[in-house]
């Protein structure tokens, strides 16, 4: 753009060149003979009209535009008759008649025009309203709506302002001395004309009664005019005015009115103004360009990551929908097929314990597989929100080795759990859900993929990291694909692991939450003699001061020996089945109440106050779980409330918590879990009777 710019600065000089040069006249035959045989052309001129036009000491006509038409004459080498006019009303009635051949100073009218024809004014300058000291009506033209006016009789002004402000009163005298000799009198009120005009005449007059104000938007701007029937006339008048210099023009001017009236565009201010505002429109579409430039980068690579983002999540997708038939039918195939075997009164009671275990696992199995969408959910949508509670890990890995017991007893695969760590050293700042994703997905395959052998779990400290190692005596990797998760594992590849897990997505998720929680993930391993994978995670122990505890038992002593659940359940299946696990443990004491809806659930609490405890359902209707247990704490604060849902993602637990909620525990309900829960708030009663009110 700037050397567009500095390309044209040599075709803008030439042009200013070129238009102060002075021009050279040129008349043909036809011209010079029209003057030759024309010896008495007439100029009409008005000498009352000083400093353009006056009669000086000598009572010779003088002024701007005599002047004017000095050069004039000298460009055309012709002599002018002068016809001097002291009467302006006459001097417009000659030129109508045609008995004038040309006009010195004139302004252009619209009724002027149908018998004059007009050239370029030599210069143009505001008119001013004129105003007696005594008066405060206000400089704009507007204000004078309901003042009389004095005007000179057929002058350029008194045409232009009754055309533009008709409704105005406008009183029009012989001359411009008279106007304001009369207003300076008070017998008007304003005037309006050229303010030079107006300065002398005050001045040299002693009008000392009047005042100039500000301009106003209407101008001066007299010129020559000739008739329009003489068209040679007209071409020797256009070529002298053309070849009259700007630096001629200007000389006139600063002769008479002090005052250097250049276009604006011939200043050095302009030109000035237009480097700059070039140099700041070069500068700014710089800027502009190289901002735009790097929206236009930062949106493709967001555009890229986006895309990069899409695909891998359709990728997730493909791999997961090309593993999910398998991965589903083989649990799915389990449960249904020895749940049949289950209607075989041929079976012994053996048998039918074996099946019932096999269909228990293929259960879970098939769990684990719901849970593993739901986290692929979580990874696709980056919905993470890390929550570091305190944490026993000996209480983890007891967690851990129990729920993977009964499958591991299957396979004949035995559990050794090495602490290296103190008593104190256990309890530790942790995000417990993400750990137990990692854990779990860690220790599914050792076991999937151990035969009657172990698996040893150890944790230690180094260094302010926890390190938990699981190393079991498997069927190992082998070196191409242990390369191939190693790599995956340790780098921010979005790659999902499948060469070790049947849906492809175990180690993946693992993998994530490692991450989240500022931990990574290694692996070791040797084709037939086993796996070990690392989780190295930050160590933040819990600092707490020896101070005397009250025990749950002293809190509990003084209840009464039976207590009274809520179960808020819209299922009938779901309520029979806690119903059954409740009435099944025989340390407990229970009498059962019903509600099928949050806004049941609400109104049974209201209604009786001896419910120790509700095992609140998430998803019902009317009323969900979360509305209904934030009425419930409302009225009893201190009433112990268990969230039980389908819903296991950690956003959702959180939210339950967040409405209230005590605990939680998903479904399908586990006994062994359950009951932990429940020895949290109530003393264990042995061998007593239960009560069922299902209401």
């Amino acid at each position: 753009m700037l050397k567009k710019i500095l390309r044209l600065f040599p075709i803008f000089l030439l042009l200013s060149v070129v238009c102060s040069c002075s021009k050279s006249l040129v008349l043909n035959d036809l011209e010079k003979e029209f003057l030759k045989q024309n010896d008495s052309i007439t100029v009409a001129i008005y000498p009352y009209y000083p400093p353009y036009q006056f009669l000086n000491e000598q009572n010779e006509a003088d002024g701007v535009f005599m002047e004017y038409l000095e050069i004039i004459e000298e460009k055309i080498n012709y002599k002018f008759k002068r016809k001097q006019y002291n009467n302006w009303p006459k001097l417009i009635q000659d030129a109508e008649k045609n008995k004038i051949d040309l006009i010195l100073e004139i302004q252009k009218t619209e009724n002027r025009k149908s018998y004059l024809k007009f050239y370029p004014p030599l210069f143009e300058s505001q008119h001013v309203i004129i105003t007696r000291k005594d008066v405060t009506f206000g400089n704009s033209i507007k204000n004078l709506h309901d003042k009389t006016i004095v005007l000179p009789k057929n002058y350029g002004i008194t045409e232009n302002l009754s055309y533009e402000y008709p409704d105005f009163t406008i009183v029009t005298v012989q001359g411009e001395l008279e106007c304001l000799e009369r207003l300076n009198s008070g017998e008007y009120d304003a005037y309006i004309g050229p303010r030079a005009v107006a300065n002398y005449f005050i001045r040299s007059k002693k009008l000392d009664n009047l005042k100039i104000n500000p301009g106003i938007h209407l101008k001066y701007e007299p010129g020559i005019a000739i008739t329009n029937s003489d068209t040679v006339l007209d071409g020797i008048i256009s070529k002298a005015l053309k070849s009259i210099t700007r630096e001629e023009k200007e000389s006139i001017i600063n002769n008479w009115l002090y005052q250097n009236v250049v276009p604006f565009y011939q200043t050095s201010k302009f030109w000035i103004i237009i480097s700059l505002v070039s140099i700041l429109a070069f500068f700014l579409g710089a800027f502009l360009n190289s901002y735009l430039k790097f929206k236009i980068k930062q949106k493709t690579e967001e555009l890229i990551i986006a895309k990069d983002i899409a695909e891998e999540s359709n990728r997730l997708k493909t791999n997961f929908i090309n593993n999910i038939p398998q991965e589903i039918r083989t649990p799915m195939n389990g449960i249904i097929g020895l749940s049949e075997f289950l209607n075989d009164e041929s079976l012994s009671q053996k048998e039918r314990q074996k099946y019932t275990q096999m269909i228990i696992g293929n259960s879970k199995e098939l769990l684990s597989i719901i849970d593993n969408i739901l986290e692929i959910s979580q990874l696709q949508t980056k919905r993470f929100t890390l929550r570091l509670v305190e944490t026993n890990l000996q209480d983890v890995f007891q967690n851990l080795v129990s729920n993977h017991k009964i499958k591991a007893e299957e396979k004949n695969i035995k559990f050794y759990i090495e602490n290296n760590l103190k008593n104190s050293q256990n309890l530790v700042f942790i995000d417990r859900p993400k750990l137990n994703k990692i854990l779990n997905v860690i220790l599914d395959n050792a076991v999937k993929y151990t035969n009657n052998g172990s698996i040893t779990i150890s944790y230690v400290v180094k260094n302010d990291f926890l390190h938990i190692s699981m190393k079991d005596t498997g069927i190992g990797i082998n070196e191409k694909s242990e390369n191939k998760i190693q790599e995956s594992l340790t780098s921010n590849s979005e790659n999902t692991i499948g060469e070790y897990n049947g849906l492809g997505l175990g180690l993946t998720i693992a993998k994530k939450n490692a991450d989240f929680i500022g931990g990574e993930i290694t692996v070791l391993s040797e084709k037939n003699e086993g796996t070990t994978f690392t989780l190295k995670m930050p160590y933040n122990p819990v600092l707490k001061n020896k101070k005397d505890k009250t025990t749950n038992q002293d809190k509990t002593l003084s209840k009464s020996e039976k207590h009274i659940i809520l179960i808020a359940e819209d299922g009938e299946t779901n309520f029979l089945f806690l119903k059954t696990i409740l009435t099944k443990m025989n340390d407990y004491d229970f009498t059962i109440y019903r509600a099928k809806n949050g806004k049941e659930a609400v109104t049974i609490c209201q209604e009786n106050a001896n419910i120790d405890l509700v095992l609140m359902d998430i998803k019902m209707p009317i009323m969900d779980g979360y509305d209904a247990t934030s009425y419930i704490k409302k009225m009893r604060p201190n009433l112990p409330v268990i969230a039980q849902t389908a819903y296991s993602i950690e956003e959702d637990v959180q939210k339950a918590l967040d409405a209230g909620c005590d605990d939680f525990v998903s479904k399908p309900v586990d006994r062994k879990i359950l009951k932990p829960i429940l020895n949290k708030y109530f003393p264990i009663f042995k061998n007593r009777n239960k009560t069922i009110n299902s209401k």
